[in-house]
């Protein structure tokens, strides 16, 4: 018979229960969150080399805590959380157990942030210890369909297929194959973009070109109106018309016009303002029409 559990995997198999019932009956995700961080902290550090069943039932339940706890943290979307939140029982990339290393970039390939992913996965597959796991093959196509093409790494992903021995060959070329596709199709892509921003462009272009034109004729038209003006202010007789003025201010302000000394002043006046509105309206100080 298997040797009885000590108390601390017990206590974290009893809040790994705990923390599922939470999720998935109770939909108490903050809740679950907590019984799974309570019984990662219940495991420790972990028991010496020389219990080894007591060191794979522990790591079963701290993984099956984090895979529970990464669920409830993208239930109340908090999955920015969730990669610093596992990396803080496991501490490096290399040491993520396969299932919480698949569901990460699962999880951040679905959110469009597969960037978040690209050194984890990569310091992951490269670790030596990792190439023996029967979830290598499987782990390195997910880490290149979800995580280096979406980011356009296609040269990253061609060396990473071909220097990788635990693929056999039809692997590779499956794999090869899914990369050359998502080249095309990436650069169809880009052209279709390039063509839309240059479509806009002249677009613009031409919004700007019609504007300066309106704007040029609008200048033109102001600067005509405003030579015409000053030619008629140029042709009219200011020096008899400052006179009249004078004139009607000596009869409105220092004369009496009922007075009969003020009558040839009126007259005069009145002569002045005849002659003025006269060369005023007479075709010669009109000004010239222009084109």
């Amino acid at each position: 018979d298997p040797p009885a559990w000590s108390p601390a995997p017990a206590q974290a198999a009893a809040l790994l229960e705990e923390a599922a019932d939470l999720l998935v009956l109770h939909r108490d995700f903050a809740a679950a969150v907590e019984r799974c961080e309570a019984g990662c902290d219940s495991l420790g550090a972990g028991p010496g080399p020389e219990r080894s069943l007591f060191i794979t039932s522990s790591a079963e339940v701290k993984c099956s805590l984090c895979v529970v706890g990464i669920q409830a943290l993208a239930e109340m979307n908090r999955w920015r959380e969730v990669l610093s939140w596992v990396l803080q029982y496991y501490h490096v990339p290399e040491h993520l157990p396969p299932k919480i290393l698949e569901l990460c970039i699962l999880l951040y390939s679905k959110v469009r942030e597969p960037q978040v992913m690209l050194e984890v996965g990569s310091s992951w597959l490269r670790d030596q210890t990792n190439r023996s796991l029967p979830e290598y093959s499987s782990l390195l196509e997910l880490h290149v369909v979800h995580v280096l093409l979406p980011l356009g790494r296609f040269e990253g992903a061609e060396e990473l297929v071909r220097g990788c021995d635990v693929l056999d060959s039809e692997q590779q070329l499956a794999l090869l194959g899914t990369i050359g596709k998502s080249r095309c199709q990436w650069t169809q892509q880009e052209e279709m973009h390039s063509a839309t921003e240059e479509q806009q462009d002249a677009a613009t272009e031409t919004v700007l070109g019609a504007l300066s034109q309106k704007l040029l004729t609008m200048l033109t038209l102001l600067r005509r109106a405003l030579r015409s003006m000053s030619s008629h202010f140029y042709l009219l007789p200011y020096k008899k018309m400052l006179l009249a003025t004078f004139l009607l201010y000596l009869v409105v302000v220092r004369l009496d016009p009922a007075s009969p000394t003020a009558l040839p002043f009126i007259y005069k006046l009145v002569q002045l303002f005849r002659q003025a509105w006269a060369a005023v309206l007479s075709p010669i100080h009109r000004p010239p029409i222009r084109d």
